[in-house]
């Protein structure tokens, strides 16, 4: 069981659990129904529409790694707010992150909290960002904004939570690969922790 809050419980068998690397997961979570989309937007969109395809979840539950420059390493954030970070069609006078033609607003909100759980900005792109500027977010993965999207369309409640990896800075890589293995234990701790 799934606790959300005091009024929302998923069963585990309702409940898909994404990741985009089987490192984030390891052996807490051999025991839930999990895809392993691989890195980037568009493998993240593939692998969750054909899962959906098979499987009637729900709830959605995106784990992950990502860099933060707000956030320490090893924290928990709830993404509840997401930002498609390399969309830039400024030229034809959109605005920055902005979809053309679509009404999906720059910044999707979308997905449910965890209480106890900082809430976060997730900008998604296919880039691994050290530099942020004014950007509108506040943390830094390459999934979260495609499954998020795609959890809106199908009516299907989502929740992203994402281990805090890095600075998403220049010492970035380096830092992730060696926390992300400690992603897994955090994110069992917290919601199997109620089970």
């Amino acid at each position: 069981m799934i606790h959300i809050d005091d009024t929302t419980h998923v069963a585990l068998a309702d409940t898909l659990f994404v990741f985009a690397l089987e490192a984030e997961a390891a052996d807490a979570f051999s025991h839930v129904d999990a895809v392993f989309t691989g890195i980037g937007k568009v493998n993240a969109a593939i692998a969750l529409t054909k899962a959906l395809q098979t499987r009637k979840p729900k709830l959605i539950v995106n784990l992950g790694s990502a860099g933060s420059p707000r956030y320490g390493k090893g924290e928990l954030v709830c993404c509840t707010r997401f930002v498609q970070r390399d969309m830039d069609v400024t030229p034809l006078g959109f605005a920055r992150y902005q979809t053309p033609l679509t009404d999906v607003p720059v910044i999707l909100e979308q997905g449910l909290s965890l209480p106890g759980i900082p809430l976060g900005t997730c900008g998604t792109g296919d880039s691994f960002e050290t530099n942020h500027g004014d950007a509108p977010y506040d943390v830094v993965d390459m999934e979260g904004y495609v499954l998020a999207l795609i959890a809106r369309e199908e009516g299907i409640p989502f929740l992203c939570l994402k281990y805090i990896s890095d600075d998403a800075g220049s010492e970035a890589a380096d830092d992730w690969s060696v926390q992300v293995h400690l992603a897994a234990q955090a994110f069992g701790k917290v919601l199997f922790a109620q089970a």
